[in-house]
C-alpha cells in the first residue's frame, strides 16, 4: 500500500514477464502512477449504464453523482474487477469488440485497446465472464444492449464457461451486497 493524495493505494509489483505499461513516463517526465496500481474497473461502463438517466444529460457522471440509482448502479460488486489502473483508464468506456488481443500493447498482457476505433479486446479467457456481467446489469437495471453486442456477449457466454473463480465471487458478493448474478450457474 502507497498514500496517494491521502488516500491508501494497493500498488501492483511490477513484473514484466505479465505486463509491461504502455507508457511507463509522459512526455513531462512525470511517472505514470496508474500503470503501478490496482483500480476497481466497471465491466460495463459508467457511461453505458449512466446514460439511461436523466441525470446523464444535466452533467455526465459528475451530475448523476448524488443520483441514488446511479450510485447502486455505480458501487455493484457483480460489475467491478480489479483492473491495472493503466489498462482501466485507456480502455476507458470503449466497447469490447471480438478480434483477440495482438500481445504487446502492455507487454505479454492479452489485452489490446484501439484508440482510433475505440474498441477493447479481451482475452478470451475471461469474454464468458464479461458476457455474464454485461447480462446481469442489463437484467437488474433494465439497460439495452445493442443487438450487436447482445449477439457478441451470447457467443462470449458460450465460449467461456463459467469457472469456479465466477462461483466463489457470486457466493461473496451474496454475502456481501445481498443479490447474486443469475447468470452464473
Amino acid at each position: 500500500m502507497k498514500r496517494v493524495k491521502n488516500k491508501e493505494k494497493a500498488l501492483i509489483i511490477q513484473d514484466n514477464k505479465f505486463y509491461t505499461p504502455r507508457r511507463p513516463y509522459f512526455k513531462s517526465g512525470k511517472e505514470n502512477d496508474r500503470a503501478k496500481r490496482i483500480e476497481w474497473e466497471h465491466v460495463m461502463p459508467a457511461h453505458n449504464f449512466g446514460k439511461h438517466l436523466p441525470c446523464w444529460n444535466k452533467g455526465g457522471r459528475k451530475a448523476c453523482r448524488k443520483d441514488n440509482t446511479f450510485r447502486v448502479m455505480e458501487s455493484d460488486m457483480h460489475n467491478l474487477v480489479p483492473s491495472i489502473g493503466e489498462v482501466n483508464g485507456d480502455r476507458s468506456n470503449y466497447r469490447f469488440a471480438s478480434y483477440y488481443p495482438k500481445i504487446g500493447q502492455y507487454g505479454n498482457c492479452k489485452f489490446e485497446v484501439n484508440f482510433k476505433t475505440k474498441r477493447a479486446y479481451p482475452k478470451k479467457e475471461i469474454r464468458g465472464d464479461i458476457a455474464r456481467i454485461y447480462f446481469y446489469m442489463s437484467d437488474r437495471y433494465n439497460i439495452r444492449l445493442s443487438k450487436q453486442e447482445r449477439r457478441v456477449m451470447e457467443v462470449w457466454n458460450k465460449q467461456d464457461p463459467v469457472d469456479n473463480w465466477e462461483r466463489i465471487k457470486n457466493k461473496r458478493v451474496l454475502k456481501l451486497q445481498g443479490d447474486i448474478n443469475k447468470f452464473i450457474k
